[in-house]
């Protein structure tokens, strides 16, 4: 068996997690990438932090796959902007997303429970 250093480790959870984030935060209203990022960061307590050359491009592959569908809008004042919606076909991948996750999560709380140690 291959040893995984623990950043690497984390690394592959975080690009594991990432759509599901991104999917869940767009369930409820359009939000533009920044304000993702930001969301992802603050609800985490600073544990899930996405930079730019890697978070901008999965926005666009979910575009691409028909998850999101995204929509440049310009306010006074403001730089534009472009804000993300979640589509039906993301909805769907959402769902899917989460059960597979909670069906992860319980396997590795059986396994990893201090009442299995």
């Amino acid at each position: 068996m291959t040893y995984m250093a623990p950043k690497v480790f984390d690394r592959e959870l975080k690009k594991g997690s990432a759509e599901l984030l991104i999917l869940s935060l767009l369930e409820h209203r359009p939000r533009h990438g920044y304000e993702i990022s930001k969301l992802i960061e603050a609800r985490s307590e600073g544990v899930l932090r996405f930079n730019v050359a890697s978070f901008y491009p999965l926005l666009y592959r979910l575009e691409q796959r028909g998850f999101i569908e995204g929509r440049w809008v310009e306010k006074a004042g403001q730089r534009r902007r472009r804000y993300y919606r979640l589509t039906a076909q993301g909805r769907k991948m959402l769902k899917e997303q989460r059960s597979i996750w909670r069906d992860f999560v319980n396997a590795m709380n059986q396994i990893t429970g201090a009442e299995h140690a």
